[in-house]
């Protein structure tokens, strides 16, 4: 449900965006800068907004899945098993996956609609750096996309589906995990185009759920060995000992 009044006014009026924010500009304690900037994010914001909770829900579940059935089909093979071919079993997860991340869009921007605008982000400057945020965010998804392969992309690698070897070409060369931060660079452009403090604060959540994701992606049994990584060892090791 939206905030009624002038939102700007409503955290102008706030003791946590007032002149005294931090001691003041005279005695600003640059330790306590990010709070302050999250406090008056926090202001625009109702955590307890249906579309907010469904928001958080939607960005914290959808990586923690993909990687859970990633990595129990990895141990079990049973979804290999179950759907005949371990190519059909990974493009049924991807299906699931691409609704998820509809479902999660959807309701990213539902809790940004359902929220007040920042009024000092409304502004053309800022809708064009959002613009470019998504646009940089498209390109790193999307060349990810070709430089993977679609099984690639679904995590086709813990069906068995792998490559020669690990992709390094364009973003990989130039970025770890670019599928990943140009997911979080087009929440972020997203939220700046729509002036949505709403927007910022979920996008940090996205981006700790990547971060938290990539740490159970790169635990091994193997200290010291990415996940990912092992795989390929193993097959590596395999096709040595083949030859």
């Amino acid at each position: 449900m939206k905030r009624s009044g002038n939102p700007g006014a409503e955290v102008t009026n706030s003791s946590v965006a007032g002149p005294d924010c931090c001691g003041g500009l005279g005695n600003i304690d640059f330790r306590q800068a990010d709070f302050c900037v999250m406090t008056r994010l926090l202001g625009y914001v109702d955590p307890l907004d249906p579309s907010f909770v469904a928001a958080v829900i939607t960005i914290t579940f959808n990586p923690l899945y993909w990687n859970v059935v990633a990595r129990w089909e990895h141990k079990t093979r049973k979804l290999s098993r179950a759907f005949g071919s371990p190519y059909l079993a990974c493009y049924s997860l991807s299906v699931t996956i691409l609704l998820l991340n509809f479902l999660r869009s959807h309701c990213f921007t539902q809790a940004m609609l359902s929220q007040p605008r920042m009024e000092s982000l409304d502004t053309p400057a800022a809708y064009s750096l959002g613009l470019a945020l998504l646009g940089l965010g498209v390109v790193l998804v999307l060349s990810s996309f070709f430089a993977l392969g679609f099984a690639g992309t679904f995590l086709g690698d813990y069906f068995g589906i792998l490559k020669e070897a690990r992709v390094t070409v364009f973003p990989f060369n130039i970025l770890d995990n670019p599928m990943y931060w140009g997911s979080t660079a087009n929440y972020l452009g997203w939220a700046i185009m729509h002036a949505s403090p709403t927007g910022l604060l979920l996008t940090v959540l996205v981006a700790l759920t990547y971060i938290v994701a990539l740490l159970y992606e790169d635990l091994s049994p193997l200290p010291g060995r990415p996940f990912t990584a092992e795989i390929y060892r193993q097959k590596a090791s395999g096709s040595h000992k083949r030859s």
